[in-house]
């Protein structure tokens, strides 16, 4: 096993399942781009998303996306960060392939996790699992480390790359002030106000404190 991916994850147990809120498990591993250390983003918004294998065609379609997207992400300090159980050799004729077939670069980094230590220590899979179709799954890590978004996908359905970049526009409003975002919210729509929490804050919202939408300050 590679030491510096058995050395990784050490925030979490194997056994446990990552859950919002949770810091994310620090890594140091291989990746397209040479070394990488997860912390060493700390101060920017990640997204690490996972695959189970190169060379599939869902995950194909996503990468020639998110690398298409890179400009929008950048423009919001979104820094993005693959990964795949395959080795790193597997990844650079992947990406290679990408270029020649579709002439699109990959420009973020492409993790290896062929031992899968990543992968468990993200819950990804569980330690009976025997193979890594379930590696489907994208971290949503805000700048201080902190897990804020869970999602999942079945190996035959692509992600949405125009929904990851609206949910972390919706976490960056939400960081930014006292709101919520309600439904399918898009930049410059009304925001939900957090419910009060005592009679008299009840009776000043009036018949909507449950769902107090308001004009959005910053739009």
């Amino acid at each position: 096993m590679n030491d510096r991916i058995a050395d990784a994850c050490p925030l979490v147990p194997l056994s446990s399942s990552l859950k919002i809120g949770d810091e994310a498990p620090d890594f140091t591993a291989r990746t397209t781009q040479g070394d990488f250390t997860l912390s060493s983003l700390r101060g920017r918004w990640v997204i690490l998303f996972s695959h189970p294998a190169d060379f599939t065609p869902v995950c194909t379609s996503e990468f020639i996306a998110m690398a298409r997207a890179v400009p929008q992400f950048e423009s919001m300090d979104c820094a993005l960060v693959g990964l795949s159980v395959d080795s790193l050799p597997a990844h650079l004729a992947w990406l290679e392939a990408i270029r020649a077939r579709f002439g699109v670069t990959i420009p973020f980094p492409v993790i290896e996790d062929p031992s899968l230590a990543i992968a468990r220590a993200y819950g990804m899979l569980d330690l009976d699992a025997r193979n890594s179709a379930t590696v489907r799954a994208a971290y949503f890590i805000d700048p201080r480390g902190i897990v804020r978004v869970i999602t999942w996908y079945p190996a035959t359905v692509g992600r949405s790359v125009a929904e990851m970049l609206r949910v972390l526009r919706a976490l960056q409003r939400v960081e930014r002030g006292d709101v919520m975002t309600p439904e399918g919210w898009m930049p410059g729509a009304d925001v939900v106000l957090p419910a009060g929490q005592t009679y008299d804050e009840v009776m000043a919202a009036g018949p909507d404190w449950f769902m107090n939408m308001q004009p959005d300050a910053e739009a």
